[in-house]
């Protein structure tokens, strides 16, 4: 059950309409603006070790919004009736949409044409055409259209990212550190080979958080009013 929130993190919609996802919907007495998406979508990218997970477990928490880890991602793209499932439950303009999207992926990105790479971002952006969601990992914010995307990419000094994947984990911390090594290398080859893009890349993303210096809760609050601010931007210019 979503956690109720504050009107401070009050974001407004895209668009009227149903949609499979529990969450926050806006107010039935704002003017739609665009047929879809119907909200917003926070894309999280993470060095390994900054918090990732639970940053965007509080900040689902806050919005009421529902969180899909990186996991639960996979575990979607390769499961086809989990898939089909999410994909069965969309409108027809949803559905339209998602296709374009796809259609647009493959010319204009050219994103890999991997079967399981075409599944994840379709699974990706049936999660996305209703909006209210948060996504982890899996390069969900090169995915989906910029316009409904808030990109977020929280890192934290290589130190302290060592330390807590040592306690996280219970590692000593020199296999703590190879695994930030080979976590990092894993996101990194991931989104080159499959997106042709440098996760490190500071232009490919609305925000950057240094979760060190916020920590969890307060970089938290900064996704939730990120999002606030930039629905707020879309409103004012459609």
């Amino acid at each position: 059950m979503p956690v109720p929130y504050s009107d401070d993190f009050e974001i407004p919609v895209l668009a009227t309409g149903e949609s499979p996802l529990h969450g926050y919907r806006g107010s039935s007495e704002e003017e739609p603006i665009s047929e879809m998406p119907a909200g917003l979508t926070i894309a999280i990218s993470r060095e390994a070790g900054a918090r990732g997970a639970t940053i965007a477990t509080r900040a689902g928490e806050k919005l009421g919004w529902d969180v899909y880890s990186q996991d639960m991602l996979e575990y979607g793209a390769h499961d086809g009736s989990l898939r089909q499932d999410v994909v069965d439950k969309l409108t027809p303009a949803a559905l339209a949409w998602v296709e374009e999207q796809m259609a647009r992926l493959a010319t204009e990105q050219h994103l890999s044409q991997h079967p399981n790479i075409l599944e994840l971002a379709r699974l990706v952006l049936a999660l996305g055409s209703h909006g209210n969601v948060i996504l982890l990992g899996r390069g969900a914010g090169f995915i989906l259209p910029t316009r409904s995307t808030l990109h977020v990419r929280l890192v934290a000094p290589l130190a302290d990212r060592i330390a807590y994947m040592s306690q996280w984990l219970r590692l000593t911390e020199e296999e703590a550190a190879d695994q930030v090594r080979k976590r990092d290398h894993r996101r990194h080859d991931f989104i080159a080979t499959h997106f042709h893009l440098k996760p490190n890349d500071v232009h490919l993303y609305d925000l950057i958080l240094n979760t060190s210096m916020f920590g969890e809760d307060h970089s938290a609050d900064l996704v939730a009013t990120a999002a606030k601010a930039k629905m707020s931007a879309i409103v004012g210019r459609d």
